[in-house]
């Protein structure tokens, strides 16, 4: 068993030890084969229909599974002064040629079927990840998505209108809503933890704003919000009363300028919007604006409601490459900006944002959670809950070998498997001490195709995920042919 099954484990509760013995055995074998199919990282008949028949009881459900995960990432967000909470949206496709799953629902469209999955991923602003702190997930209702589907073709504008009345509760942008909220939990729970809540400009949504205005004996998070709507903006003295966003902050002087490496984007879809454009990788210099505005309450169902002062940091690139459009940043944040030092912060926090792109790749090129083969979502939900847990352990793994590279390997990995790595891999003669955990993951990386030159970038999760899979059979014949053995089977045979 590996130690940090048994320590991440350590709260589970599924009012039965055996299903609580039974969580760890699962989690330890996927672990070790995240790409691998369920019957091959079990190794055996027996141990593949236990694991089947975990996530077929009635007691394990999605939440059951995460829940020691989020209980251990409560924990390791204590240990830090600041830590990022990021939330996104990713769609698990589970669409089948031959039979559909029960309990999903439809994504784009119908032809593809799925869920989905809302994690809040905690993260330092060293992008050490420190595992999922809530998550939502959830399957849209095939009837309402076909009468949501019609109304829209017969009249976009009075389908938007209808959308617009809706209280935010019974949308499903309310989702970054909730996000914000569990991180004022998760702030008053480690309350010498500074958190700072971060979203992508779907998170733009006024109810947001609202919710994070201090309030006396509720702790609130910090927040970050990439802008996408051009609110009105409530004007100074002798001004018109109204301008707009984008307009009040680009008429403010150019603070400083910096650098920034971009990188390469594909088309995201057929959608118009800058975001979703094409661009290439490159160096891009960048100018920063900064303002504190009064956003004035957007009109609702129950009436308008209040202004909200927040800080508006505008980054827009200078010279981009001919045919591309420029990048262009309007960040909206609770965070001071009186300073470059505080400017520069808030956008090196929101650039930490990437990780969780980076999480959703892990979780399904390669975890696969896409091709596990469930019947219904009820079975389902609970082994994707298991692989959120393995993505985040492939990537702390990875990211904690960037920022700690003197640390000792032995402080994550087990005796065989340093030692048959080292043996394997260098060549060399084992050291008297266990290696660095910057020069094991390299060995490990080097397992799973880095070459390990001069000029190469860091491994990546995913010459790491290759590596570590292949390090666990490794370990597996070091135990089973390694010296230890070896003398053992001499000092028998001598007797």
């Amino acid at each position: 068993m590996q130690r940090w099954v048994e320590e991440e484990c350590g709260t589970s509760d599924f009012g039965d030890q055996r299903l609580d013995a039974r969580f760890q055995v699962v989690l330890d074998e996927l672990s070790q084969k995240p790409s691998a199919s369920i019957p091959v990282a079990c190794g055996s008949w027996g141990e593949t229909n236990a694991a089947y028949r975990f996530f077929q009881n009635r007691r394990v459900s999605w939440q059951e599974v995460l829940g020691p995960h989020q209980t251990a990432t409560l924990r390791r967000i204590g240990q830090h002064e600041v830590v990022l909470l990021i939330q996104d949206t990713t769609e698990v496709e589970v669409t089948r040629r031959r039979q559909q799953m029960t309990g999903a629902g439809p994504l784009t469209d119908e032809s593809r079927w799925g869920f989905y999955d809302h994690p809040l991923l905690a993260v330092t602003p060293d992008r050490v990840p420190l595992g999922v702190a809530h998550a939502e997930i959830w399957a849209r209702d095939l009837e309402e998505f076909r009468e949501s589907q019609a109304a829209k073709a017969h009249d976009p504008r009075a389908k938007a209108k209808k959308h617009r009345e809706l209280p935010i509760e019974e949308k499903e942008s309310c989702r970054w809503l909730e996000g914000y909220r569990q991180s004022c939990a998760v702030a008053a729970q480690v309350p010498g933890t500074k958190i700072v809540a971060i979203s992508d400009s779907e998170g733009d949504i006024y109810e947001c704003f609202a919710e994070a205005v201090p309030q006396p004996g509720a702790p609130k998070a910090e927040w970050i919000v990439r802008a996408c709507q051009d609110r009105c903006v409530a004007g100074a003295e002798g001004q018109r009363r109204y301008r707009h966003l984008w307009e009040t902050v680009a008429a403010t002087p150019v603070v400083e300028t910096m650098k920034l490496e971009v990188r390469e984007q594909t088309r995201l879809g057929p959608s118009d919007r800058k975001r979703n454009q094409p661009r290439t990788a490159r160096t891009a210099r960048l100018t920063i604006q900064a303002a504190r505005v009064t956003l004035r309450g957007p009109q609702r169902p129950g009436g308008r409601p209040v202004d909200v002062q927040v800080n508006a940091i505008l980054i827009r690139e200078i010279d981009p490459p001919p045919g591309e459009e420029p990048v262009e940043w309007l960040l909206l944040t609770s965070l001071p900006i009186n300073s470059r030092k505080k400017i520069r912060r808030v956008i090196s926090y929101y650039c930490c944002r990437w990780q969780i792109e980076i999480y959703f790749k892990v979780l399904k090129s390669g975890c696969k959670v896409e091709e596990r083969y469930f019947e219904d979502a009820e079975h389902f939900l609970p082994c994707l809950a298991l692989y959120m847990v393995i993505a985040w352990r492939i990537m702390y793994v990875t990211m904690l070998g960037r920022q700690c590279p003197d640390m000792s390997c032995a402080e994550l990995f087990s005796e065989e498997e340093w030692k048959a790595v080292y043996t394997v891999v260098s060549g060399d003669p084992l050291p008297a001490t266990p290696p660095t955990l910057q020069e094991m993951l390299l060995l490990i990386a080097r397992l799973g195709g880095h070459l390990g030159r001069t000029h190469d970038d860091p491994p990546g999760p995913k010459t790491m995920w290759i590596g570590m899979q292949r390090m666990r059979d490794l370990a597996l014949a070091w135990l089973a042919f390694g010296p230890a053995t070896a003398a053992r089977r001499k000092r028998k045979s001598c007797v």
